[in-house]
């Protein structure tokens, strides 16, 4: 004869996996935004034309692996931006330009919202008159702009920010063997009435970290070795972590609506039938998600 198996009590909670309310929650992805006319910028190099004398010269015989490493980076960062958009939006209408034709296809194509790819290389060896043309685009675009990672260092740059590594060095001391902040990381918001964290804290949305509604933290994925040091002239902080201090600010002032994020807030999406296994992906990147969709339907309403 067996003995009866105790039943545990109702308030004793068991260990992960087998207690429920430690998985997280199923979330379903709602089209919300009925239509949104995009502008994707490619801010990594492309062509010989995009480089400075500088690459040039230490890339040497390099130069043709080297554009075509960013190349490859290039079209993995686009098309998960366009994603977003597909995945966010029911009429959604993209157009992928690189940040040499940035000023040109704003003008012809009239978008509600720019959102700007990260980078790979430093900005030294970008062709000096691309970095021109975007900082005279960008002290007047009146279209809303979402600029993301090396992006984010572009519009810190253009607005007189100084760039440094994560451990505080000139860039061109350090080009290699960077310290980098990678993978998910925790962000504190410093600001939060901004409108780009509306419902951030919806406790009907799925949310599933219990940290981040006591304490105002994002987790969002990371990539980075170099920061915007300081908050440039004009411009709000908005979160903040150890390692970097500037991880999102804004400009919303003559007209202008600008973000930029050192984090990766377009990783939002996985390919499920590529990778059926991850399961929790659509939450670990839930709070990069809500900001995407935040700013697009802020573009809207200042298109309005």
């Amino acid at each position: 004869m067996y003995d009866a198996v105790s039943k545990v009590p109702e308030t004793e909670k068991l260990p992960f996996p087998y207690n429920k309310n430690r998985y997280c929650r199923y979330e379903p992805v709602e089209k919300t935004i009925e239509h949104a006319k995009v502008l994707i910028v490619n801010d990594l190099l492309r062509y010989e034309s995009d480089i400075s004398a500088l690459a040039q010269r230490e890339w040497d015989a390099r130069v043709k692996s080297k554009l075509e490493f960013e190349r490859k980076i290039s079209s993995m960062a686009c098309d998960n931006i366009a994603k977003n958009v597909n995945r966010l939006v029911r009429q959604p209408k993209t157009l992928t330009v690189h940040l040499s034709e940035l000023a040109g296809a704003a003008d012809a194509y009239q978008p509600d919202a720019i959102v700007m790819s990260g980078t790979y290389s430093d900005f030294d060896y970008y062709e000096p008159h691309q970095l021109e043309s975007f900082s005279k685009f960008i002290h007047a675009t009146k279209v809303p702009v979402l600029a993301i990672c090396g992006a984010h260092q572009l519009v810190g740059m253009a607005f007189g920010a100084d760039l440094r590594t994560i451990d505080d060095l000139p860039l061109a001391e350090k080009r290699a063997d960077r310290v980098v902040e990678y993978q998910y990381r925790f962000v504190k918001i410093s600001d939060r009435n901004d409108p780009i964290f509306n419902g951030i804290d919806d406790p009907m949305s799925g949310r599933w970290q219990d940290y981040t509604t006591q304490d105002d933290i994002l987790r969002v994925w990371q990539n980075h070795g170099v920061q915007v040091m300081g908050v440039p002239d004009g411009f709000k902080l908005l979160a903040t972590s150890y390692l970097c201090k500037n991880q999102m600010m804004a400009r919303r002032a003559g007209g202008q609506i600008i973000y930029s994020v050192q984090f990766h807030l377009e990783k939002s999406f996985e390919d499920w039938s590529k990778n059926p296994t991850r399961w929790e992906h659509p939450n670990d990147s839930r709070d990069g998600r809500v900001l995407f969709e935040n700013f697009l339907m802020l573009a809207l309403d200042h298109h309005n």
